[in-house]
């Protein structure tokens, strides 16, 4: 793929519909637009008047969205925004509720493929990873102005790497003498300061590093938890909420949510008669996640780690 296009190639299409069950006269939120694969389904599927806002922190997105959408006319607005401030976005436009919202987490294939963004080790570009390059500090940033103490948190928190400290411990060393700036040049220092770092391998050992630095600069598991929370006071009753994660760190997020709003009583176990009164918001619609079929992985390999999940408000 040509740096700039745009795969939007839909993840678990036919299962998100059937979660979200559109119709005709119904609102929709898409609050990661992406390319618009999902938000032209949606619309499909609730032609001929339902309407869909789609958001994205990336305005590059926006633009390809537009493009995709365009058949659809008023049916679709478009806004820059990140998905966790889709009260104020709907607020703007009047809308009081909606009947269905979507989130496709995680980095989109154009980021990724985009090889001037900085998500990627496969080629050289400017350490910079931000989702929406308008504001917040690049990755670059990160590494040159952090403690080797909160580098190494950054890796084992959102990255799970076990040498973590290790590498926290080069970087502060490298960048000493000379900065940190590109890809390939943090790829490298990864590769050599892990051990069996040099040895091929199936998982390029900078994987989780160049995973952490992401969800750190964009506050990706910040904006879940406000997201998914502040959804569901969006939905109206009857409302559905499905969520695409894409490692388990999200998933455990939007699992815990769904979880915990889908509770009767919340009294401590003790207690022999419920006194809190406490009634669900939501009903659980997938007890497992739902995972991509084998045909789906084989046409679109990054579907081989989405998890969905949905609910329907009470």
């Amino acid at each position: 793929m040509e740096d700039g296009q745009f795969q939007h190639s839909p993840v678990l299409p036919e299962e998100v519909l059937s979660l979200l069950a559109p119709r005709p006269g119904g609102i929709y939120l898409d609050g990661t637009v992406g390319g618009g694969g999902h938000s032209r389904l949606i619309l499909e599927a609730s032609d001929p008047d339902g309407r869909l806002i789609g958001l994205d922190r990336d305005p590059e997105a926006l633009k390809k969205a537009a493009e995709v959408l365009a058949p659809f006319g008023a049916r679709a607005v478009l806004r820059h925004s990140n998905f966790s401030e889709a009260t104020e976005v709907l607020k703007a436009l009047e809308i009081d509720a909606v009947d269905g919202i979507l989130f496709d987490l995680g980095v989109s294939s154009h980021q990724l493929d985009a090889g001037s963004r900085g998500f990627s080790f496969r080629s050289e570009a400017p350490l910079d990873m931000r989702m929406d390059q308008t504001r917040g500090v690049t990755a670059a940033e990160v590494l040159a102005g952090s403690s080797a103490e909160e580098l190494a948190r950054i890796f084992f928190e959102y990255g799970e790497e076990r040498y973590g400290r290790r590498i926290a411990k080069r970087i502060v060393q490298v960048r000493s003498e000379t900065p940190i700036l590109t890809t390939l040049q943090l790829a490298d220092l990864v590769r050599d300061a892990i051990p069996g770092g040099n040895v091929p391998s199936r998982i390029h050992p900078a994987t989780r590093v160049f995973q952490a630095l992401r969800i750190h600069v964009n506050e990706e598991l910040d904006h879940v938890a406000l997201g998914v929370t502040r959804a569901l006071d969006l939905l109206r009753p009857g409302g559905h909420l499905a969520v695409i994660s894409f490692h388990s760190l999200e998933d455990r997020i939007v699992k815990r949510i769904f979880r915990e709003e889908s509770k009767g009583c919340i009294c401590p176990p003790r207690l022999p008669i419920c006194t809190c009164g406490h009634q669900p918001r939501v009903e659980l619609l997938t007890r497992k996640g739902i995972r991509a079929s084998a045909a789906e992985v084989e046409v679109n390999p990054r579907s081989r780690s989405a998890v969905l999940r949905g609910v329907r408000r009470c």
